[in-house]
């Protein structure tokens, strides 16, 4: 019974040490969570919250959370966003997938050790390709909007107009980008044609 306890323990290290043990364990449980403890939530742009706190693991040398962490949590909020809202299973039907395509962040304040947070994350609009969404980092002692995170959402073999109108079950023109977004988009666009002028690919490339 010792070498069993031994041994599980020894995996368990093993899996923390060399596969970023707490991804694994929290990613699946932010789905679940989504999928069987919360309600379904039907209007495709309305916000969700999902909350966080800062521990030990995520400072940095100046003992506030690191930049890395605000895309993991986001990563985390942006994934239950997409269960509860019906995306995430209207791809598995159409049998098509997503991938993170670009982000962006920009941090106003830091987030200090055991400071509790939430990630309000929201769809923000969608074009032939992707959809667009934005992560706000909100400190629960104040309010105050530590960070801002934009993420563009690319799907493959499907579009995005096919999974709101397969969700809704007609049409529905997507909402007009904010300004600042399609600057963003814009931005997006002119780094992909230089990467690709670099790399000697046709105009008709596109980045996956």
């Amino acid at each position: 019974m010792l070498g069993l306890l031994v041994a599980l323990l020894a995996l368990g290290l093993a899996v923390f040490a060399l596969l970023d043990g707490w991804y694994l364990v929290r990613f699946p449980c932010a789905v679940l969570r989504a999928r069987l403890l919360q309600p379904r939530v039907r209007d495709l742009l309305a916000e969700q919250r999902f909350p966080g706190r800062v521990l030990p693991s995520d400072l940095d040398l100046l003992l506030h959370m690191n930049n890395a962490r605000y895309l993991r949590e986001a990563d985390f909020a942006r994934t239950a966003h997409l269960t509860r809202c019906g995306v995430l299973g209207a791809l598995r039907e159409l049998r098509a997938h997503s991938v993170l395509a670009a982000s962006c962040a920009r941090h106003r304040r830091s987030l200090r050790l055991l400071e509790p947070f939430e990630v309000r994350t929201r769809l923000l609009g969608w074009d032939d390709r992707a959809f667009y969404l934005e992560a706000r980092f909100v400190s629960l002692r104040d309010g105050f909007v530590c960070a801002l995170l934009r993420f563009r959402q690319h799907l493959l073999g499907t579009s995005p107009e096919r999974v709101v109108q397969h969700l809704c079950q007609r049409r529905v023109e997507p909402p007009e980008l904010p300004a600042d977004l399609q600057h963003w988009i814009s931005y997006n666009e002119a780094s992909s044609q230089l990467l690709r002028m670099e790399s000697g690919l046709s105009d008709v490339t596109k980045d996956q």
